[in-house]
């Protein structure tokens, strides 16, 4: 595979909207963009009440934003809007009808920390570490800590984006409740994904959005305040702090 992509399969009640990007599932804001969006368009479709959000490969899950994009960003107007790619999907999750279950196959990073933390139930393997490697880059995981709070708590988090250069176990995120279960592998990862997804298909969609709704309480001022975080990172990466880091990253 080399070409990026975000696609849709159905299963009975069941979406499974995957994600795939060349560089380790990494995301530009194009494919942010088509993701929320595919996410928000579900919301139309009657026909089924489960998402399942994945991404393709047998490596990362998600290894955060571009750094390629990130390196263009010239002035305040492009790093709000950049960042706020990963602002409006999370938004899309929070306030999509449909329970969205998480599989997390492999390392997550940055940004794919957020969408995990923004599943409502989530299905990983032992070889899904974590990390949060924004401040050593001269930013800071603003736009997802909301998100990643909610699941974690502040001490969790605090000690994960502080330990900047460092990866936290699955088994760590299955402690502090960013996994909801664990497993040795994909394989049996996905037969409890699928028994699960199937049960929780069968039953009262209506119930199930209620129950979705309240799930997310508190969190309505997330439009706002994800667009506010969204700015503050648009700012920072302009900062010969961060275009020097990202410079020596890519050099590696």
């Amino acid at each position: 595979m080399s070409t990026a992509y975000v696609k849709t399969s159905f299963q009975d009640k069941i979406a499974f909207v995957e994600f795939f990007h060349p560089a380790s599932n990494s995301f530009p804001s194009s494919q942010l963009k088509e993701l929320a969006e595919t996410i928000t368009n579900l919301n139309k479709n009657t026909e089924i009440n489960i998402v399942v959000l994945q991404s393709a490969g047998d490596k990362a899950f998600c290894a955060g934003a571009s750094f390629d994009e990130l390196l263009q960003v010239s002035n305040l107007e492009e790093g709000s809007t950049f960042f706020s790619g990963f602002a409006n999907v999370i938004n899309a999750m929070r306030k999509s009808n449909k329970i969205i279950i998480g599989r997390v196959h492999g390392k997550t990073v940055g940004g794919g920390v957020g969408l995990a933390a923004a599943c409502d139930y989530t299905f990983a393997t032992k070889n899904a570490s974590i990390k949060l490697s924004e401040l050593a880059i001269g930013i800071g995981p603003f736009v997802i800590e909301p998100a990643v709070s909610r699941k974690i708590g502040k001490p969790a988090l605090a000690e994960m984006t502080l330990d900047a250069e460092n990866w936290k176990s699955a088994e760590w995120a299955f402690d502090n409740k960013l996994f909801t279960r664990l497993f040795e592998d994909t394989t049996l990862m996905d037969e409890a994904l699928d028994k699960f997804a199937t049960r929780l298909s069968s039953y009262n969609p209506e119930a199930l959005y209620e129950m979705k709704k309240v799930l997310w309480e508190g969190t309505e001022n997330w439009d706002t305040l994800l667009k506010e975080r969204a700015a503050i990172s648009g700012k920072l990466v302009l900062s010969d702090f961060t275009v020097n880091a990202l410079n020596a990253f890519k050099g590696k």
